[in-house]
């Protein structure tokens, strides 16, 4: 089934009371299983959607180098209201939930006050096609640090204000489904905005890469030059798929280091924390709208 009619699926089923939609605004674990569905084998094929039609178009070639593209509606840039959209310091995407008015990014992306979420932003156009959002609140693990096992939770959660029409982001822009990181080694697509500082073209990269674990760490780590300094909290997506652009969210770039090895790698080789379920604590509180805290 294709990953659009899916989510279209799951909205369907979406349990009473989920979301803070029920008296009590609670949504438990053993909904969120039913809400989301049984996660992909583990034990399914190494190169995780490798045997995929979708896989082998040219688009998604294995190249070991990100390129330029016009960008997908779910995948956008967090920058300040007070700047220039230019001044973008992080990637987030959009990803499926039972209200339809979530994001995700990176834990160490800092939204401070005023943050906006553009997705599919292009630079220079007076407006953008899918507008702009104001992050509401954002949902950030409190253990999570740069270094050692609490890299390991460098993941965040935000809900963004319904536009003037009413109408919730997942509506307008569609939405990656977030589902369990199946193995250490998958091919992802990752999706990101480098700052204009680092790449002048200021326009949406991609890549397509097999993961390996990174050592001692609960992360993936890949290999694609271009990753600089802005796409943090890029999403990385198996299944991809070339007509709804949508696709299965395993992790987002982040973790040991902010994302990556200190140096001359540093733009060279990402890391991810593992979607696990540390990840889906947090996703439960922002969609619960409840503030987390963690023993």
């Amino acid at each position: 089934m294709l990953a659009g009619l899916y989510v279209v699926a799951l909205a369907a089923a979406v349990p009473k009371g989920a979301g803070g939609h029920g008296r009590d605004g609670s949504w438990s674990s053993d909904e969120a299983r039913r809400f989301w569905g049984p996660s992909r084998p583990a034990d399914a094929s190494d190169d995780g959607d490798g045997a995929d039609a979708d896989a082998r178009t040219d688009a998604q070639r294995i190249t070991g180098s990100a390129r330029h593209f016009d960008g997908v509606p779910s995948v956008g840039i967090l920058f300040y209201t007070g700047d220039d959209m230019k001044n973008h310091h992080c990637t987030a995407s959009v990803v499926h939930s039972p209200k339809g008015n979530l994001i995700v990014t990176a834990g160490h992306c800092s939204f401070g006050d005023d943050a906006a979420f553009v997705p599919d932003y292009q630079q220079g156009s007076s407006k953008q096609p899918y507008g702009v959002w104001p992050v509401e609140r954002t949902f950030v693990d409190p253990r999570r640090d740069d270094s050692g096992a609490a890299s390991d939770l460098d993941f965040a959660f935000a809900t963004v204000k319904p536009d003037i029409r009413g109408r919730q982001i997942e509506r307008v822009t569609g939405a990656n489904r977030l589902v369990r990181t199946p193995g250490y080694t998958n091919r992802v697509t990752v999706i990101g905005y480098p700052s204009a500082d680092d790449d002048p073209a200021d326009q949406a990269i991609r890549c397509t890469a097999m993961t390996s674990r990174l050592e001692d760490r609960k992360q993936l780590r890949m290999n694609c030059d271009g990753f600089f300094s802005g796409t943090s909290g890029s999403p990385w997506l198996t299944h991809f798929n070339e007509k709804t652009k949508t696709g299965d969210l395993v992790g987002v770039l982040g973790g040991l280091n902010g994302g990556g090895p200190d140096g001359d790698d540093s733009a060279k080789v990402s890391y991810s924390p593992i979607n696990d379920d540390e990840i889906f604590k947090l996703y439960l509180d922002a969609i619960n709208g409840r503030e987390p805290k963690r023993d």
